[in-house]
């Protein structure tokens, strides 16, 4: 069940609670997109409240060709946003990049 508090990494899709977002950061990209140690912009710029459709991502997500799909099968067990809308703004796609993050709008923009 989603709530209004409920938004999506732009990164790697996982829902979580703003304020768990603000608390924990997230599981999969905290390395690279560093929640914890930014002020409230860095949550409001790589997260979205607006996602449509929702995946549970299990244990054995290796196996599961809806994982493999959607580019999740090697993050943490969670619920997933199957599609997000927005998109990373420039400067932290420039970041990623240097990280060598590869960055896939999860808006149906990117293509195969």
């Amino acid at each position: 069940m989603s709530s209004r508090s409920d938004r999506a990494c732009m990164l790697c899709g996982i829902i979580q609670t703003y304020r768990k977002f603000v608390d924990e950061g997230c599981p999969n990209c905290e390395s690279v997109l560093h929640y914890q140690d930014n002020d409230d912009n860095q949550i409001q710029d790589c997260t979205s409240p607006s996602f449509e459709g929702l995946v549970a991502l299990g244990d054995d997500n290796k196996q599961s060709w809806v994982a493999r799909w959607l580019r999740i099968d090697s993050f943490v067990p969670a619920l997933y946003a199957v599609k997000i809308n927005g998109k990373l703004p420039p400067h932290i796609v420039s970041d990623l990049l240097e990280q060598n993050v590869n960055y896939r709008p999860r808006d149906g923009s990117a293509e195969d």
